[in-house]
């Protein structure tokens, strides 16, 4: 039996199969090694009933998860999974190794994350290369739910946001100042509370202020991850992977013609096409 998991900050996908055949697929919380503690990684695992009984049967496990990028944050996800999976050999990779391969398989391509963060890098068909991106929700993760989230509570705080889309924002979320500051600076994973306004966007995507919004994170995005890669790797097919990149596909096409790139894929949740490629390598 082999376990495919693929996570981002705010949900993680599971998939258990054996002999070809997917036999769970759940979503828990999601497991993002660089801001939560293995206690906190055993006890999702000790929540599941699906993991629980079928724990000793597990022989591989590929985990792919937002944060696991160095060998550090990796170590730590092999050692709680090794514990738990007691029979299982456990891989665990980034979250871009995923979403390259949920697009491109074994071929070679640009891959990019919008999700609830972003980042992006080359694929040679074999591993992710090495760059500068992916610096997480504070310095980076341009056009992502993180960043439209930022974004808008700052506009609220500011009173930079519309009086017709304030009334809309507290109508949904009845927060304020002493809550957002307290959410944002004095809780453990404050990437979750701005992970928590995706719906909300989602939704207002069409009024002229939030539209304005999700542009400028979008071209954003391309100027600071797609270009200069593009610039590097001319020609390269572009994947792109995560809810902001499906859920604003329109938008995301449009710059994509704007700035001559090729982009030839968009899936909103890589999990479906990892599990296909690893039924078949197993």
């Amino acid at each position: 039996m082999i376990l495919i998991i693929f996570t981002g900050s705010r949900y993680a996908d599971w998939r258990l199969a054996d002999k070809g055949k997917v036999l769970h697929g759940f979503r828990t919380a999601g497991i993002n090694s660089y801001i939560q503690d293995e206690n906190f990684i055993n006890q999702l695992l000790n929540k599941n009933t699906d993991l629980l009984y079928n724990a000793e049967k597990v022989r591989k496990i590929f985990f792919f998860g937002a944060g696991a990028s160095s060998k550090d944050r990796q170590e730590k996800i092999i050692r709680v999974f090794s514990t738990f999976f007691k029979n299982a050999k456990v891989k665990a990779s980034h979250d871009l190794d995923a979403s390259a391969i949920a697009t491109f398989g074994d071929e070679k391509g640009i891959v990019g994350i919008i999700g609830s963060g972003s980042n992006a890098a080359y694929f040679t068909g074999k591993k992710i290369t090495e760059n500068n991106y992916g610096l997480g929700y504070i310095l980076a993760d341009e056009g992502s739910t993180n960043w439209l989230s930022k974004q808008i509570l700052k506009d609220f705080l500011t009173e930079a946001m519309p009086n017709g889309f304030r009334e809309k924002f507290l109508e949904k979320h009845n927060i304020d100042r002493k809550v957002i500051l307290e959410k944002i600076y004095n809780t453990p994973n404050p990437n979750i509370f701005l992970t928590s306004f995706a719906d909300f966007i989602l939704e207002n995507r069409n009024d002229p202020y939030m539209s304005s919004v999700i542009k400028k994170g979008l071209d954003l995005y391309f100027k600071t991850y797609l270009i200069p890669l593009a610039d590097n790797y001319p020609d390269s097919p572009i994947s792109l992977t995560g809810s902001v990149a499906y859920n604003y596909k329109e938008w995301v096409m449009e710059l994509g013609n704007e700035y001559h790139l090729n982009i030839e894929k968009i899936v909103k949740e890589p999990i479906q096409n990892l599990t296909k490629y690893y039924i078949n390598k197993n």
